[in-house]
């Protein structure tokens, strides 16, 4: 089913996009304090003219903006090659992409638990080798069942993360969903429809900057610092995000800050573990920083997971 035609997101449908990937560090559970911060000119208007997010990850905020505010243009950018590929996919080809999911999915669900095993761990094997002669560069229909195994792999894995190790492979083992929703078709093609107008590139944050233009809204989701050393999940891609990326990112902050855009940057707040930990307080001291409560998901000790908070700073 083709669920293009007369497709509409209305500001109050209950139809709207989601993430079509689940994403460690994901917003969905925060959006709508997130979207508290945002400038009171954009609330009131419900416009937005340039939005940029150079971390694009799960794309939470995007959809949730693209649903309930008319957004002119914008510019998606993430490091993780494999994240981006299925971006460009689910805009281009959503419909194809939906055929090799519900394959994957028929396959999986009709199997005995001993066959989802040998299915999934074949899946990522086969995934992995072909990783280094894959054509990342020309768009071509082989991306379609990398989007898809991609995806396949996500909802099926443990916890549904995203995880490369330093040689770039998808590292994570398989979960155990009963019945994982492998292929979910209707989002896809909303997902595809608040894509259609998106610039999707690969590459480092600091590409953002061509793209800036005086009232942009850039909202930035780094890989979170982590806020104690059992916690760290920074590997959602074979390149780290350490504390020099964080200061550079900063950096970068400022300067942007003198073309008159506006920036929303959220961040793990190192307080939760150390109240004497002035990290990010210090690098965006000039800045607004506030605090916020959040649900810490990620962290294989269920006893670990609970209310923490987190920051957000913004320069208006």
């Amino acid at each position: 089913m083709n669920y293009t035609e007369n497709l509409e997101l209305s500001f109050f449908s209950n139809e709207r996009p989601k993430p079509f990937l689940k994403w460690a560090g994901g917003k969905s559970q925060i959006i709508h304090k997130i979207e508290k911060e945002l400038p009171i000119k954009i609330k009131k208007s419900k416009f937005i003219t340039n939005y940029i997010e150079p971390f694009v990850g799960g794309g939470a905020f995007f959809f949730f903006l693209k649903s309930f505010y008319h957004v002119s243009n914008s510019v998606l950018i993430d490091i993780n090659r494999e994240l981006i590929l299925c971006y460009k996919v689910v805009q281009k080809n959503p419909n194809e992409l939906i055929k090799k999911l519900k394959k994957l999915e028929e396959d999986f669900l009709t199997k005995s638990a001993q066959e989802r095993k040998e299915m999934f761990y074949n899946t990522r094997s086969l995934y992995n080798g072909r990783m280094n002669e894959f054509d990342y560069e020309n768009y071509n229909f082989e991306w379609i069942t990398r989007a898809a195994e991609t995806i396949f792999l996500n909802k099926t894995c443990f916890n549904g993360l995203f995880r490369q190790n330093k040689k770039g492979e998808f590292n994570v083992p398989m979960g155990s969903y009963k019945n994982p929703k492998i292929c979910n078709e209707k989002n896809i093609i909303h997902a595809s429809y608040a894509l259609k107008d998106t610039q999707i590139i690969l590459g480092d944050f600091t590409l953002a900057e061509k793209f800036v233009t005086k009232d942009a809204l850039l909202y930035y989701d780094p890989p979170y610092r982590p806020i104690n050393k059992t916690s760290s999940f920074k590997s959602y891609s074979k390149d780290s995000f350490e504390d020099e990326d964080q200061i550079r990112l900063a950096e970068f902050f400022k300067k942007i800050d003198k073309k008159g855009a506006f920036q929303i940057l959220s961040n793990s707040d190192p307080k939760n573990e150390n109240p004497e930990d002035n990290f990010f307080d210090e690098l965006y001291k000039n800045f607004n920083i506030k605090r916020i409560e959040a649900n810490r998901m990620i962290n294989c000790n269920g006893k670990l997971r609970g209310k923490i908070n987190e920051i957000i700073i913004t320069n208006y």
